[in-house]
């Protein structure tokens, strides 16, 4: 959290969304905050899954998110401006029900049922739980097949983006997940989306070798941004994925949807 914060401030420097890369600051840091206050407990994990452990669709959460929640929300509120106010007034007044019926929304990946500045916060919230979570679990597994990595094997999740490694993992592509923010391998000759590798193909928006590219598939018709720490060895996922927003523009230009999901981005609710 302390990176990401640290990368989307210097980020916001002289970049047009300036306001709401420092928001995101904000939030990432009302999350170390709210860590720090209130680390969870070792947890038992009882009959947990082999395979995507952390699934909502198997794993009973616990209620401390929404304490996470609380917490985040009292540190941004003084920070907020009018609109932010108002969305941090009504998840405050929200029952408890309604923030659990709307954490298992997002969990399931039916963003488009929560109304997405509320999401924001909720991820924040739900994010650092899980990290926690992960943290825990056992780590004693072996890769079965190629099949179904676009999600994530700790909770199933969607990745962020994908990130190519400097060091012991040189040239080594990972997915990064948007939830509990563990990484896993994928070869870098395939569809993070689809599996296929016949019709890939790297944009970028000023140059040929750029640090951030999208990776698209003509066979899905997806694309997911690619970074690549030799460029940069301070690029990070979260934070250069939102600031390079407007790579996401041109690609949807082209007719390519995002696999992936930043959480700071998330879609318009359904009317």
């Amino acid at each position: 959290y302390q990176r990401r914060v640290s990368r989307l401030r210097t980020l916001a420097k002289d970049h047009p969304l300036a306001d709401y890369l420092l928001f995101a600051a904000d939030v990432v840091e009302s999350q170390l905050i709210a860590l720090e206050k209130n680390p969870l407990e070792k947890q038992s994990f009882e009959q947990i899954n082999e395979i995507e452990p952390l699934s909502a669709k198997t794993f009973q959460r616990s209620s401390i998110w929404r304490e996470y929640l609380s917490d985040i929300l009292a540190d941004i509120k003084p920070k907020a401006n009018e609109q932010v106010a108002t969305v941090i007034d009504s998840l405050e007044k929200a029952s408890n029900q309604e923030l659990e019926e709307m954490a298992t929304q997002l969990l399931s990946q039916n963003f488009n049922l929560v109304s997405s500045d509320k999401a924001v916060f909720i991820w924040a919230a739900l994010s650092l739980y899980c990290l926690q979570l992960a943290q825990q679990i056992p780590h004693n597994s072996r890769q079965e097949n190629t099949e179904n990595l676009h999600h994530c094997p700790v909770c199933g999740s969607v990745p962020v983006t994908s990130m190519v490694h400097i060091g012991s993992s040189q040239g080594l592509r990972y997915l990064h997940c948007a939830l509990c923010e563990s990484e896993w391998n994928l070869v870098r000759a395939q569809c993070t989306n689809c599996n296929q590798h016949g019709k890939l193909e790297m944009w970028s928006l000023n140059e040929e070798l750029a640090l951030i590219r999208a990776e698209s598939c003509g066979d899905c018709g997806s694309y997911l941004k690619i970074m690549f720490q030799e460029k940069d060895p301070n690029v990070e996922a979260v934070a250069d994925d939102l600031a390079s927003i407007f790579l996401d523009f041109e690609m949807e230009e082209k007719g390519l949807a995002r696999s992936g999901l930043n959480p700071f981005i998330f879609p318009a609710q359904e009317s």
